[in-house]
C-alpha cells in the first residue's frame, strides 16, 4: 500500500512537472500578442515576441562581431581560387577591350604591336591594381555594409509564426528533452514528498 501511494504521488509529480515544462516551453513564443489579465495591469506575452527587437539586435551584433564580417567574406572568396579567377577574368576583359577598341584604320602590324604592348602592361600591372581596388572595396564594404543591421532587420521582418517555426525546427529535440526532464524531476519530487508525507 505504501509503495502504491508512492508510485501514485510520483506519477502525479511527473504529470505536473511535464505539463509545467510543456507550458513553459510554449510560453517562449505564446501568446504571440500581449494579453491583458483582467482586473490587473499585467500583460502576458511570449518571451521571444516580447523581446524580439532586443534579441534581433543581439543576434545581429554576435553574427557581425563573432561569426562573420565583410573581411571574412572576402577572405573566404580569395581562399577558394577566387583571387586568381578574378585577376584572370579582369585581365582578359582588359585585353579584349584594348583589342576591340583600336580603330580599324590602324594597320594590322601596328595594331598587333599596340595590343602586345598593352597586354604586357596589363600582365605586369593589373594584379596590383586589382588587389588595390579590392582592398578599397573591402574597406568601403566594411564601412557601409552593416551585417549586424541586416541580420537584425531580417529577424524583425519575420512573421512571429515563422520565427517560432524556425526556432522549433532548430531546437526541437532540446525542447522535448526539457519537457521530459520536467516529468522525470517531477516524478522524483513526488516520491520524496510521498516519503515525507507518509512518514509523518
Amino acid at each position: 500500500m505504501f509503495v502504491t501511494k508512492l508510485i501514485i504521488l510520483g506519477a502525479v509529480g511527473a504529470i505536473i512537472g511535464y505539463v509545467t515544462n510543456t507550458i513553459a516551453v510554449k510560453m517562449i513564443f505564446r501568446p504571440l500578442n500581449p494579453i491583458k489579465i483582467p482586473l490587473t495591469n499585467f500583460e502576458v506575452q511570449g518571451l521571444i515576441p516580447k523581446r524580439r527587437k532586443d534579441i534581433a539586435r543581439t543576434i545581429g551584433e554576435v553574427v557581425d562581431k563573432e561569426l562573420i564580417s565583410m573581411e571574412t567574406i572576402f577572405s573566404k572568396f580569395f581562399e577558394n581560387n577566387g583571387k586568381d579567377d578574378l585577376i584572370s577574368k579582369v585581365k582578359n576583359k582588359l585585353k579584349q577591350a584594348v583589342s576591340s577598341n583600336l580603330p580599324p584604320v590602324i594597320p594590322s602590324v601596328i595594331r598587333n604591336m599596340i595590343s602586345e604592348y598593352a597586354n604586357d602592361i596589363i600582365d605586369r600591372e593589373a594584379e596590383g591594381l586589382i588587389m588595390e581596388a579590392v582592398a578599397d572595396l573591402m574597406n568601403d564594404a566594411a564601412i557601409h555594409v552593416k551585417i549586424a543591421e541586416i541580420v537584425e532587420e531580417k529577424i524583425n521582418g519575420f512573421e512571429l509564426e515563422k520565427l517560432e517555426e524556425i526556432t522549433i525546427q532548430i531546437a526541437k529535440k532540446e525542447l522535448q528533452h526539457i519537457e521530459i526532464l520536467g516529468g522525470v524531476i517531477g516524478f522524483f519530487i513526488g516520491i520524496v514528498q510521498g516519503v515525507i508525507i507518509l512518514n509523518i
